[in-house]
């Protein structure tokens, strides 16, 4: 398993994952001008999990520059349950020490369980407090 910063040439394999991983609760669109978009405004933002040549997960590890937040974690379900998905987590916790942002952030659907399981059991647990306001623009 080859964990590593994802590339343009990457952004097919990139989409295609996302569309056989994603969970039922996301609700943003799979687009490859976002997937452009995070390559071009945050190169290495993009991690991912190949095998043979084949994609197999992604995690995006995005910042503010104080505050690092994790989305789109996805694992190709043919490799789950495995420990991919925390080898993603703490190759872009590696990032955000690198960069030196201390605190970080999992960004999960309110009414996905097993996404909230999998980032409790990740050390990420539900902070008390605190909701997200949201709108698109």
């Amino acid at each position: 398993m080859n964990i590593r910063p994802a590339t343009h040439a990457d952004v097919d394999g990139v989409l295609a994952l996302w569309e056989v991983g994603r969970t039922a609760h996301a609700t943003t669109e799979d687009r490859r001008v976002d997937v452009e978009r995070v390559l071009e405004q945050e190169p290495g933002a993009l991690v991912l999990a190949e095998q043979d040549g084949a994609i197999v997960g992604t995690v995006i590890a995005g910042s503010d520059g104080w505050r690092g937040s994790l989305w789109r974690l996805a694992v190709h379900p043919g490799h789950r349950r495995r420990g991919l998905g925390k080898q993603l987590v703490r190759a872009a916790e590696d990032r955000f020490r690198a960069l030196g942002i201390p605190r970080v952030q999992a960004l999960v659907g309110r009414e996905d369980e097993d996404a909230a399981a999998f980032w409790t059991s990740a050390g990420y647990p539900v902070e008390p407090g605190t909701a997200r306001h949201v709108r698109n623009v």
